[in-house]
């Protein structure tokens, strides 16, 4: 845990020398907004860590590989779901169906959390407490607003678990060191399955839009490692982008793998030829310590005709993935 604290500048930590020891350090890869180059990423010399793929096709996931070296143990279920303007828009209905969605995973990632006013951590407790009725116990945590550029742009992003099955080690917390080059800085949480003393950590995460280039934010995110000093990691959220940007191959090189492939998870306006989903935005990417047994998204649209009431609930399908470690 001191290790941890040493290397991870929370909010609200101390910590200010070693930050300001960082910024010196990373001040020579710092990008303007027009002076990006994914190049600079770029290492060659780890170019055999992926086996029998291009530099442009992300490591090829298969649900039933076997898990050697991992721990024999009962599986863990995460999903992680934007759910637009979580806040007071919500409806008890509405309520309902989202914690009937949620029930059967064991760790929930919620992103687009409404942060100008309570309602948004408030819907979360709903959730929970809807979900409390459904069987098991559940608990939950909702962060502080994100150090955003703007009030509209600034979330809140929302834990939730099955104590019975997993435990957060600690409160999870908004990774201050990121505050300054994200437009929503990840919400960092570390568990450990029941019965276990080994603890893996989960990165809540919603980048900013598209066209504003979400992989300047991203691309940071590969120092996860280091900094935690383990491979147990898994970023999970909406990306604003899919598995083959280039941002990714650096990644792929140390060891990470996306969860999903070509899985589109946003929804459209309008149904045209019985297609209602779109970009392929929202994933998990995992370090090495982490093995997937199974992914895919949780498609409750499932026809046209429901579509105008499933965009009241979201504008984004649920992803999730079933892992060891």
């Amino acid at each position: 845990m001191e290790k941890f604290r040493h290397l991870f500048t929370f909010r609200n930590k101390p910590g200010k020398t070693f930050f300001l020891l960082l910024l010196l350090v990373l001040s020579g890869c710092q990008f303007s907004t027009n002076h990006f180059d994914i190049s600079i990423f770029w290492d060659d010399s780890h170019q055999e860590t992926i086996k029998e793929n291009t530099p442009d096709t992300p490591p090829v996931v298969e649900p039933h590989d076997e898990v050697t070296g991992f721990k024999d143990t009962v599986s863990i279920k995460i999903v992680s779901w934007n759910i637009q303007h979580l806040g007071r828009t919500k409806t008890s209905e509405d309520i309902y169906e989202i914690a009937r969605i949620l029930r059967d995973f064991d760790i929930v990632a919620i992103q687009e959390v409404v942060a100008k006013d309570p309602a948004g951590a408030q819907a979360v407790a709903k959730i929970a407490d809807e979900l409390n009725r459904m069987g098991f116990q559940w608990d939950y945590q909702v962060s502080d607003p994100t150090k955003s550029p703007s009030v509209y742009i600034s979330e809140r992003y929302a834990f939730l678990w099955k104590p019975s099955r997993v435990q957060m080690l600690q409160r999870a917390q908004l990774d201050s060191e990121l505050e300054d080059l994200c437009f929503r800085e990840p919400f960092v949480a570390k568990f450990k399955q029941k019965g276990r003393d080994d603890f893996f950590y989960v990165m809540n995460y919603h980048s900013r839009k598209h066209n504003d280039k979400p992989e300047e934010e991203i691309i940071h995110f590969i120092d996860y490692p280091s900094r935690l000093q383990t491979d147990k990691i898994i970023i999970a959220g909406d990306f604003n982008l899919n598995e083959t940007h280039d941002v990714w191959r650096p990644f792929y090189r140390m060891g990470f793998r996306s969860a999903l492939k070509n899985q589109k998870t946003t929804l459209k306006r309008n149904c045209k030829d019985e297609i209602y989903v779109n970009h392929p935005i929202d994933n998990f990417y995992f370090d090495s310590g982490i093995k997937i047994l199974s992914s895919g998204k949780i498609d409750f649209v499932k026809s046209c005709e429901n579509l105008d009431r499933a965009r009241k609930i979201s504008d984004h399908l649920p992803v999730f993935m079933e892992f060891r470690y």
